[in-house]
């Protein structure tokens, strides 16, 4: 179950639909130049080939189409920092939709410039406000489509991981999101004012229970860049390896976030 309620940030809907497209449009990039070899490399998740992870980064972004689909939610039930907490509830269904999604769309180009025109014209159609049902509750397509950052990011990292060179660029709106969403379920998960988290610079969040400073420099500091964080959060890096190779500096001895990480799986 997730925890507390935490009153979210808010996005700015029209930064966050372009931001998601525009991630999209680097990974269809991408995509379009890799080789029969480099579908085949293997990923940093589980059994899944490059292939697999391609067609997992299109399902993530047809959900909104099949939730649209569906009956509107009578009423929202659930909150944006909810999603965090739901990601693993279905992790055996996602695995057999995905290697599904690869029989069915050998051509990767036409099956993620068919996803960027259905989802443009989607966006284009509902309003923000549209309820739709998902994994963590009815959400309004506004918040849902925050969460969609955070795959297409998490994602992207992981073909730049998989293809040597690669190097996918991340548009700065949707790593921020991404970072952003992420940062602020640490700080639901641990609530608290005792350890500061700086991830410059895109979030600054306070968590982990204790005293709670009010002027100066907090007795409890943890900084890194968005993307460690973000494989910290994702469980792509742990939290021991990410200090001994100095991608992120804690002091205090309420810095220790390795027994709250990872928050998704």
């Amino acid at each position: 179950m997730p925890p507390a309620k935490k009153r979210a940030r808010t996005y700015d809907p029209a930064k966050i639909r372009t931001a998601v497209l525009a991630q999209l449009a680097h990974v269809q990039e991408a995509v379009r130049g890799l080789t029969p070899g480099q579908l085949a490399l293997p990923t940093r998740l589980g059994e899944w080939t490059v292939r697999e992870l391609v067609a997992h980064i299109g399902m993530a972004l047809t959900a909104i189409g099949r939730s649209l689909d569906l009956p509107e939610p009578p009423k929202q039930d659930a909150v944006l920092l909810d999603w965090p907490f739901e990601t693993a509830a279905s992790s055996s269904a996602i695995d057999e939709f995905t290697k599904r999604l690869v029989q069915e769309h050998p051509d990767l180009d036409t099956y993620l410039a068919d996803i960027a025109q259905g989802l443009a014209e989607q966006l284009d159609t509902h309003a923000g406000t549209r309820l739709l049902e998902t994994n963590a509750g009815a959400l309004p397509l506004a918040d849902y489509l925050v969460t969609r950052t955070v795959e297409l990011v998490v994602h992207t990292d992981d073909l730049n991981a998989a293809v040597p060179g690669l190097d996918i660029p991340y548009d700065r709106q949707a790593l921020a999101a991404c970072t952003r969403l992420l940062a602020d379920a640490l700080a639901a998960r641990a609530p608290g004012g005792s350890t500061e988290v700086r991830i410059p610079p895109y979030a600054v969040v306070q968590c982990v229970e204790g005293p709670r400073h009010t002027r100066g420099t907090p007795p409890n500091v943890v900084e890194t860049d968005p993307l460690t964080w973000i494989r910290l959060a994702t469980g792509r890096t742990e939290w021991k390896a990410a200090l001994h190779d100095a991608k992120v500096s804690a002091s205090g001895e309420r810095a220790d976030l390795g027994p709250l990480l990872p928050l998704l799986s």
